[in-house]
């Protein structure tokens, strides 16, 4: 019997079309996330890990639904795709393979239902989203939309995962400073792409700080000016995520591997960006691969002690 089969009797999977559901929705994950969904099936205790996948893949398909198309045909799609998930949650049921998975994990994890609602009302922030005028402004957006996207798989590692919100307010905040230096990372590392794509994900007001220009960044200038202004963005990163460390005190301890390797991760990526700051005007960073591979084998070894 290989893994993701123990991984689907652990959650109590039985029934022969839901497993085969779920596995469909793995072999989606996999296609994008292949390295997080590895670290989930080594680091997470098996029964959460179908879950987990549920989860990443309903926020996949919402994401494609924005991101995909002109934007009257993405409002058009995303408000049918909302209609129907919300329907499919009031009325317990769905004949529809792709969100089957979903509303079975919510059965099993009553507190992601709001999270999955809070997330609904939140996605339209990202479609007509061009960028920043302010510090301020990129605040907003982390409360308005990669906060209560973060929530929906944040929510299963998360402590007492079945008591009302309240009892999770420290959990949520410090998922929120995570959120914050996860976010800002992907902005300034993905930023070439972003740029591509009519996305400038840096405030203008903190350019102006710096005195770049949006064309100093489209043309990849390499000045001192650029260079101090990414660079930055990434101390603004590391500072934020020493600050989120306190959130792996704050989940269950079989989940603190998997919350470590995260937030190692994304330290990690910092560290590769900072050593060619002039390439991210051309392309992303990746963490070190045997750096990586290292990070995960220690967690999977205190994965399987914690276990036992």
């Amino acid at each position: 019997m290989g893994g993701w089969d123990r991984a689907l009797d652990a959650a109590g999977l039985d029934e022969s079309r839901l497993r085969d559901d779920y596995g469909r929705q793995r072999e989606q994950v996999a296609r994008y996330k292949r390295e997080a969904l590895l670290a989930a099936g080594l680091l997470l205790p098996p029964r959460l890990v179908p879950h987990v996948v549920a989860a990443t893949a309903f926020m996949h398909r919402t994401d494609n639904l924005l991101d995909s198309g002109p934007v009257e045909e993405r409002k058009q799609a995303y408000s049918a795709w909302e209609q129907e998930v919300r329907d499919s949650l009031a009325g317990g049921g769905t004949d529809d393979p792709e969100l089957r998975p979903l509303l079975h994990t919510v059965s099993a994890h009553p507190v992601l239902r709001g999270r999955v609602l809070d997330y609904l009302a939140s996605a339209l922030a990202d479609l007509d989203f061009t960028g920043f005028d302010t510090e301020a402004d990129y605040q907003r957006y982390l409360d308005g939309y990669s906060l209560p996207a973060f929530m929906v798989v944040a929510t299963l590692l998360g402590p007492d995962g079945d008591q009302p919100d309240g009892d999770q307010a420290a959990y949520r905040a410090a998922c929120r400073t995570f959120i914050d230096a996860a976010q800002r990372l992907d902005f300034v590392n993905d930023l070439a792409e972003d740029l591509a794509d009519g996305r400038l994900t840096i405030p203008e007001r903190t350019m102006e700080q710096h005195r770049v220009t949006r064309a100093d960044l489209e043309q990849a200038r390499d000045r001192p000016t650029v260079r101090a202004l990414l660079t930055d963005q990434l101390d603004q990163v590391d500072r934020t995520l020493a600050e989120s460390r306190a959130l792996i005190g704050l989940v269950p301890p079989v989940h603190r591997p998997m919350v470590r390797c995260l937030i190692r991760l994304d330290e990690l990526t910092s560290t590769a960006a900072r050593a060619d700051v002039p390439a991210l005007l051309h392309r992303s960073a990746a963490p070190a691969k045997l750096a990586a591979a290292r990070l995960l084998g220690r967690e999977y070894l205190r994965a399987r002690r914690l276990r036992r």
